[in-house]
């Protein structure tokens, strides 16, 4: 049978007022919209499977979520659970979706009846685009741009980190990216006489972007993958307290306006990938850049209507720190894998730090290999062994889980590829 596939869109902007996800120092509540918030679906029907890949404008969505939506949409389309990817986009301005620890400065403020309105929009638009299915032909190809990131865990000279979560724009506009002959990419700098002599760490510069056209070749839909933290507009005072998707907002509305069709934004392994200026220019100077890039890949995408479909979805442990959740050693989660001919979506859940990312494409040695974080479940940083060793926020308090969660990742996501293979 033809590969059909459908596209669609939902707003699920939360009223002004609600508290917001992405920043532990915020004293109250969302004061206004920047830009609307969205969940977007892609579905594809080979005539034997269905596949859904959902982005939603969220810091994440837990596994409790993810698993309603599926038993909606199921009952709704009969598409299984395994079937369905959904992941966030990561924005800090994004509504607090999971109850968290309370604190003097952030209260419990967890709203339960706009997460109950959230899951059922996110489940409608999967529904929506599965109704919207036509015959389509499919295509994926890669470009890059490492101007606009950098590791923020930069090693001194003692091999431990000196976490860097903002540059000085002095600083930043001394970049350069670096090859090495094994493939790798780095973004340095030249650093002021009273910094220490900071090693800055890999990043992956792949832009990996998808497209869905009809038979006549207009396009309805795309995905644009790429490994950055979402909070380019974070040292703007006026958007802490606003209602924002962030730069994928705007490379999405760069791809809409000239190419056409829904974009989805799919966040790569970003857990220490951030944005290498901040503000609201440089907010606006990312996502044009970003879509600028996914817009001239896509004019070369060549395209298949031939395109079987499968997929897998694993239970995975990893191990707790000691003391952090009372009476557990265990956390238990989900990985997942989509095949869409010679096309894998690896969905891994958490904030994965990118030497997980590149770990795994290396590994797995495929050509077309997208892989999105946040996927399915959010419960903080998942780190490869050495950055325990190195300390820095993302495996020390930023995470829950201990050494070894990272390894555990990629034996588990290069054994699933491996079985759908």
């Amino acid at each position: 049978a033809a590969l059909k596939g459908g596209c669609a869109k939902v707003n699920i902007t939360p009223p002004v007022g609600i508290w917001l996800s992405g920043y532990s120092g915020r004293d109250k509540p969302s004061e206004d919209i920047e830009d609307e918030l969205y969940a977007k679906a892609l579905v594809l029907d080979d005539g034997e499977n269905t596949i859904a890949i959902v982005c939603t404008d969220l810091i994440g969505i837990p596994l409790e979520t993810t698993n309603k939506i599926r038993e909606i949409v199921k009952e709704k389309t009969g598409i299984p659970g395994k079937n369905i990817l959904i992941y966030g986009t990561h924005t800090h301005f994004g509504p607090l979706v999971r109850k968290r620890k309370s604190s003097a400065n952030y209260p419990e403020s967890f709203d339960k009846y706009y997460v109950q309105t959230l899951t059922k929009k996110i489940a409608g638009s999967i529904y929506t685009a599965h109704k919207n299915m036509r015959d389509v032909k499919i295509g994926t190809t890669k470009g890059e741009i490492p101007e606009i990131v950098f590791n923020r865990r930069p090693r001194m000279k003692d091999g431990s980190v000196q976490s860097t979560m903002v540059l000085p724009h002095e600083v930043a506009d001394t970049r350069v990216i670096r090859r090495a002959e094994d493939g790798s990419v780095r973004v340095t700098f030249t650093l002021p006489p009273d910094w220490p002599e900071l090693t800055f760490g890999p990043i992956d510069p792949e832009v990996c972007v998808l497209r869905v056209e009809d038979t006549a070749g207009e396009i309805i839909g795309s995905v644009v993958n790429f490994a950055c933290h979402t909070h380019s507009g974070s040292t703007y005072k006026d958007w802490f307290y606003s209602i924002s998707a962030d730069f994928p907002a705007v490379t999405a509305r760069v791809v809409e306006q000239m190419e056409g069709g829904i974009c989805l934004f799919a966040p790569g392994t970003s857990g220490d990938m951030v944005p290498i200026k901040r503000g609201k220019k440089q907010r606006f100077e990312m996502g044009k850049a970003l879509g600028g890039e996914a817009l001239r890949r896509l004019q070369f995408v060549q395209t298949t209507g031939d395109a079987a479909l499968k997929a897998l979805k694993k239970t995975v442990d990893f191990p707790i720190k000691p003391d952090r959740i009372e009476d557990k050693s265990i956390f238990t989660t989900e990985i997942q894998v989509l095949k869409i001919g010679d096309i894998y979506v690896l969905g891994l859940p958490g904030e994965v730090l990118v030497e997980i990312g590149l770990e795994i494409k290396k590994r797995a040695g495929l050509e077309n290999l997208f892989i999105i974080s946040l996927s399915n479940d959010t419960f903080g940083y998942v780190c490869h062994s050495e950055a325990y060793d190195e300390g820095g926020y993302e495996s020390t308090s930023g995470t829950e889980l201990a050494k070894g969660a990272g390894e555990i990742m990629i034996e588990e996501a290069v054994e699933l590829i491996n079985r759908i293979k």
